[in-house]
Parts: C-alpha cells; structure tokens; sequence
C-alpha cells in the first residue's frame, strides 16, 4: 500500500470519527457523479469472465476494444479516475460517504490490477477467449425470451471476434504457456460448437437473420482457428512463470479486496477450518451410519420440480426462524434444462442467469443438467439435493444477495462489485441454515455440506500458493482431486481459473470468518440488544461491500480498517 493511501485512510478515519453526522446520510454529491462516470466507464472496458458474480450490463451495440491504442487509452483513464478521486474534498463527512470513498478506490485499483499488475491483454491467450466466445455466452444465459434487440446484439459480437483476436495477437507480448493451455482447451472444436449455436438459434429468432448469424459465426471460427494454431506456434516461446507474487498479491488483499490479512494468516486460517471441516464431516458421517444413502433424481423434469418446491421452502423457513427477512417483491430462482444455443458454449463459465439492475423483476435461472453420478461435483450434488446449491447460489446466497444490493438506494453499492463479501456471504448461509436445522430431513445433505466446506478450506491453500509460486496449475488441481476428494474435471476447471484470478479462491472462506467476527464482535457490543435478523437484513443490502468496511460502518470499528496498513513483521 502507498505511503500517500495510508497517511489519507488515517485522516479519513480521524475525520469520520470526528464528524457528529448519522451512519447513513445524504449520498455526497462529489462522490456519486465520480461513481457515474467511473461505472459508465467499465461497463464499456470491464473484461468479460467466466464469473457469475461480475457480468455487467452493456451499452446497446456494445463490442470490446482491445486495441493497442484503447489499452493506453484505458491505462490514462485508470490514472485521471485515481487522481480525480483523490481530489475530492473530504470535508463533512460521515462514516458512510468514507466508505462509499473506499468503496471507489477499491474499484479503480481494480483497474491498474487486470490492466498493469495481471496485465491481462499482454500476458493472457484466455482473456481473448472470453473477450470472444465468453461475450456471446453472456447474452445466451439470458433466460427471457429472445428478442429482435438481443439477436442483433448477438450477431453484433460474433462480427466483433476477428478484430478482437487481431488485437490480441498483436497484444500478447509476454504470453504465458499455461495460460495458452487454458485458451487451447477452451477452443476445442470451436467452429462446430459455433454451428451448432447457430443453428439451435434458428426457432427463436427471425428468419431473416439467419443467414447473418451463419456468415458471422464462420467468419469467427476463421479468426479463432487462426489464433489458436497461432498459439499453439508461439507456446514454445512463452513464459512459464504465472505467479503473482507475494508484493503484489498483498497489494490486491490491501487495496482492493480490502482484507486484513498477509498471505501467511490466511493459510493458517484455511488451515484451521479445513480441520473443522474435515472433523465435523467425520462426526456426520458417524452420526449417519445406517442410513440410506442419498438417491439421484430420475429426470432432470423431477430435480426441477423438487428445486422449485424447496426454493419456495427456503424462503418461508428464512422468516418462520426470524433469520432474515425477504422482500416481498424478490423474484424466485428456479433451475431450467440447459437451452440447445446454449449447451456449445456452456464450458465458458457459471451456467445461471442471475438478472441484472434492470431485470428485477425477472425470475433467476441456473441451468441443469440430466441428473446421475457421473456428474461433475456440484451438479452431482443437486443431483440428490437442490437446497446447497439453490442457498449458495440462490436463496439467501448470490441471487438474493444480489438483487436486494441491486435495489440499494445509493448506486456505488449497487454498481460496486467485489468477491469476498458475495462468496463470503454464499458460503456463510450454506452453515447458517445447516445450524438452523434445514436439513434435518435429508440428512445426507449435511455430508455434501460439510464437503463444501472442505472444499473452501482448501480453496485459500490453492489460491496462495499458486499466487506465491508455490504450486503449479497441474499440481493444484491434484491436491484438489485428492484430498477434497472431487473429481478431475473440476479439480483442473477451479485450479486453472484460480490461477488466472488471484485472490478469488479465498473469498469464500476468508469472506465467512469476516462475517463471523463481525457477529461475534457485534454480539459482545450489544448484548441481549444484538438483532442477528437485523444485521443479516443490513448484509444483504450491503452485501457487496468488503466485510471490513461494514464492520467499521455497522460497529463503528476501526480495527480491521488499521491493519490494513500495518507493517506485517
């Protein structure tokens, strides 16, 4: 962290505290113009990912641009956002426009991350993978109906694929050879899988745009051909080194995850919950002996019938046990057969349409697939039983988080994104509603509860480690397929994602401890008077705020705030 941050996030601390003015005020004028024009900004630049967490709406019309001259455009609009911020009289404020301050800090750094830390566009064959192929999968996961808007806005993209992939070839002035590996295995059979996406398009789109959308999607299997073999040509010749680093892994955890940690305390943190988890699976199964073992659903007809009666469960028991309240007005998360468009492209990340800001009122959906054991490890899961999936992912995890904070009345907490709290808080409801006895049915289901928490346990080892040098992708995904235990597919999806995005792999573990310290701190402050309802509705809202940043606005403490810049010995 800079000198010139710390010496500012000290005079913001001691000013807020000074100030008399409620926790939440009017939104400061100076700070919500700066989040229009930073967030109207990034929803033209953000990179498209294989996240569920950080799809964007896009202009209409919308391509990337990835040119060399827009990257250095992109590089002096990081700086001018950063100074423009920092320009901002301080003056007046309470503890609320500080933390909507730090909140846009944390965003612009998020800038100088991907563009000059990762260096995404120089060193990264996938990143145009996804800037391609992952820009058409984000309008196909759209469950609504196609419209005439959306097949343009398809046949759009597919026309924007070659000169996207020109830029990239001409970008890639430092490729890394694993990171080509990942490109290569995301482009497999890439011309009959854009064929098959077109033609599954026929039914629903108008006839006069066949034709279009089958030039187009060849023209792009022309340019993909091509970069792929123009990997696989310059491999030989790329990097293999793909870590972070310790300096500027800490830069992210301090800047713009905003956690309190160093590297070391996170894998001791892992460390001790992967004991937990290991401990309280072992106590489960012992408790379980003698019973049948779960069964999987005969049809994926039967699992969505069963997801959509235990979503409707899931809510009423959220408020019959006072655990947080849900709005009358949040829409339902449901599961769907995975559409033929589709199905292609499904490999190009999370397969669920979560909304958007604009579509409130629009159901959520995550796609299925028929139910057996030979799925991968979290659609075998949903196989026997919806709920962990449907509380992670939907009610009361990502979906319900989501759509309450896009609801938020101050648009930086609405447009602000960041992993830690949302998969903290994913995974923190998965414990919450087994403790509050959701699955005293099913009790099988607490099995696959507690093999998710081994897996999150695990997840910090991976994320440091590859982050520090200390693992190789291959033997990440190893140490994943063996001791979660899970299966290789998904053992090498996560270990090669988690390479390419540091610090995502902690969140779900770090992100829960967060929430739990805030709980327990906020318990011993009130006492009797603590309402966990209250602060759970206080969570959602703000779920997309850094757990530190709602411990100091929700307890008035500062703790985690200051070790954000104390030197670690």
């Amino acid at each position: 962290m800079s000198q010139t941050f710390q010496i500012y996030l000290v005079r913001l601390l001691i000013a807020t505290t000074l100030f008399t003015g409620t926790m939440f005020s009017q939104h400061h004028p100076d700070l919500q113009a700066f989040s229009y024009d930073f967030f109207s900004w990034r929803a033209i630049t953000q990179p498209a990912t294989s996240d569920d967490i950080n799809r964007v709406e896009r202009p209409v019309g919308w391509v990337p641009d990835y040119s060399p001259e827009s990257l250095v455009k992109h590089k002096q609009r990081y700086q001018d956002f950063r100074s423009r911020l920092s320009s901002i009289s301080r003056q007046g404020w309470s503890r609320s426009d500080s933390v909507d301050y730090l909140l846009l800090h944390s965003a612009v750094e998020r800038v100088n991350w991907e563009l000059n830390v990762l260096r995404l566009p120089e060193r990264n064959p996938d990143f145009y993978i996804h800037q391609t192929l992952g820009i058409l999968f984000e309008l196909l996961l759209i469950h609504s109906p196609m419209t005439g808007q959306r097949a343009q806005e398809l046949l759009t993209r597919f026309r924007s694929i070659p000169k996207t992939l020109e830029h990239g070839m001409k970008n890639l002035t430092d490729p890394v050879s694993a990171f080509a590996d990942i490109a290569l295995s995301n482009g497999i059979n890439v011309r009959n899988k854009l064929r098959d996406c077109v033609n599954a398009l026929k039914p629903v789109v108008e006839p006069n745009m066949h034709r279009g959308l089958l030039n187009a999607a060849e023209d792009a299997a022309d340019a993909l051909e091509n970069y792929l073999n123009w990997l696989a040509d310059e491999q030989p010749r790329m990097s293999n080194r793909f870590s972070v680093g310790r300096e500027q892994y800490e830069y992210f955890l301090r800047q713009i995850a905003l956690i309190p940690y160093d590297p070391d305390q996170l894998l001791l943190m892992g460390a001790q919950e992967w004991d937990r988890s290991v401990s309280f699976y072992e106590y489960e199964l012992k408790r379980n002996e003698g019973l049948a073992e779960s069964r999987y659903f005969r049809s994926s007809k039967a699992q969505i019938a069963r997801s959509k009666r235990d979503e409707i469960s899931i809510r009423r028991f959220l408020e019959r046990k006072d655990i947080m309240s849900v709005p009358v007005w949040l829409q339902h998360y449901n599961n769907l057969p995975i559409p033929p468009w589709l199905a292609p492209l499904s490999h190009m990340g999370v397969n669920d349409d979560l909304t958007s800001e604009t579509r409130l009122n629009e159901n959520a959906v995550s796609y299925i697939p028929e139910p057996g054991p030979n799925l991968a490890y979290f659609n075998r899961s949903s196989a026997q039983d919806p709920r962990p999936i449907i509380i992670h992912e939907g009610v009361p995890g990502h979906y319900f988080q989501l759509a309450i904070s896009w609801a938020n009345k101050n648009p930086i907490r609405r447009h602000f994104f960041d992993s830690g709290p949302i998969e903290g808080i994913g995974f923190y409801v998965e414990e919450l509603m087994l403790q509050h006895g959701l699955f005293e049915d099913r009790p099988r289901t607490r099995e696959i509860i507690y093999s998710f928490m081994r897996l999150r346990a695990l997840r910090v080892d991976v994320d440091v480690k590859l982050a520090l040098g200390m693992y190789s992708i291959e033997g990440a995904a190893k140490f994943l397929e063996e001791t979660v235990p899970m299966d290789h597919e998904t053992a090498l999806w996560e270990a090669r994602f988690f390479s390419l995005t540091p610090g995502q792999a902690i969140s779900y573990q770090i992100g829960k401890l967060q929430i739990m310290s805030l709980i327990a701190d906020a318990r011993v402050k009130f006492g009797d008077n603590f309402n966990l309802r209250h602060y759970h509705d206080y969570m959602m809202e703000n779920g997309n705020i850094p757990i530190a940043l709602q411990h100091w606005e929700y307890l008035e403490e500062t703790d985690d705030l200051l070790k954000l810049w104390q030197k670690h010995k």
